[in-house]
């Protein structure tokens, strides 16, 4: 699958009704849209295996053998590498981040038949059962159950002591705000290493999601013409500034066709 048609793929899935979207399909598109030779459906069998492991179809079994027989674990010594946001490399390297750990156990458990939604909480994706939604699941710590409790001290070691904490971190986020948190973490690192290609590829993805807004597509056109595609770039500007209007609109459209003068 090449770039393009990931991109594609990832639009169309997406474009879906919220509990119509399949994670685990869109997870690994992210993948597929950074390396085109990812094989989508050996992927999805992996997950497939992955479920038909698991001695019994309860939580306290998904995150044993998630956790403790395979081995799965949070990056602690390289937190910052991008492979930890990449489903399939997860699967393979049994390591990731919090929000990438959580994808997996969520996509493995729905196989069996247990159901968890993601906790977007700031700074530390977590799970909460939708059996008993007083139960929490921190795929980062090893998948340790917690309670509420549990949770604020773990929200206070990213934040400290001093940092309010609000319940609504707690609530359950939907398939979207999931995608969306996995693409803001490797824009970040991208961003960080100065890696423009991969800027590009992740905000070009953000802009296939429902909701994207004319901001979003002026960050993708400036990153476009930081790597001298200066004729995708004018054609974003141009619509982001369609689509905004106004002072902010005016400027990108003076953007565009600076970019397409550079063109002649």
């Amino acid at each position: 699958m090449d770039t393009q048609a990931a991109g594609e793929k990832f639009g169309e899935l997406t474009s879906r009704r919220e509990p119509e979207i399949p994670l685990d399909q869109a997870a690994l598109l992210i993948a597929a849209h950074a390396r085109p030779s990812l094989d989508l459906t050996h992927e999805l069998g992996r997950l497939d295996m992955l479920a038909q492991g698991c001695f019994a179809p309860t939580l306290d079994a998904l995150v044993a053998y998630l956790f403790v027989d395979l081995g799965f674990a949070g990056n602690r010594l390289d937190y910052y590498d991008a492979r930890n946001s990449y489903l399939d490399q997860v699967i393979s390297r049994r390591l990731g981040i919090p929000i990438s750990l959580g994808v997996l156990t969520m996509v493995v458990g729905r196989r069996l038949g247990v159901p968890l939604v993601g906790v977007g909480m700031p700074g530390h994706f977590l799970l909460r059962d939708q059996v008993d939604p007083e139960v929490f699941v921190d795929p980062f710590a090893g998948g340790r159950l917690l309670d509420r409790r549990g949770c604020e001290r773990a929200f206070h070691a990213v934040h400290g002591n001093d940092a309010p904490f609000d319940e609504a971190f707690l609530a359950p986020v939907g398939t979207l705000s999931i995608l969306t948190r996995m693409l803001a973490n490797l824009r970040n690192i991208f961003a960080a290493r100065g890696d423009r290609a991969g800027i590009v590829a992740v905000l070009e993805l953000r802009n296939r999601l429902p909701g994207a807004s004319a901001e979003d597509r002026g960050e993708l056109a400036a990153a476009l013409a930081a790597t001298g595609r200066f004729g995708d770039a004018a054609r974003h500007y141009e619509q982001a500034g369609d689509q905004l209007g106004g002072t902010l609109g005016a400027e990108f459209q003076r953007n565009a066709d600076r970019l397409r003068a550079r063109l002649n």
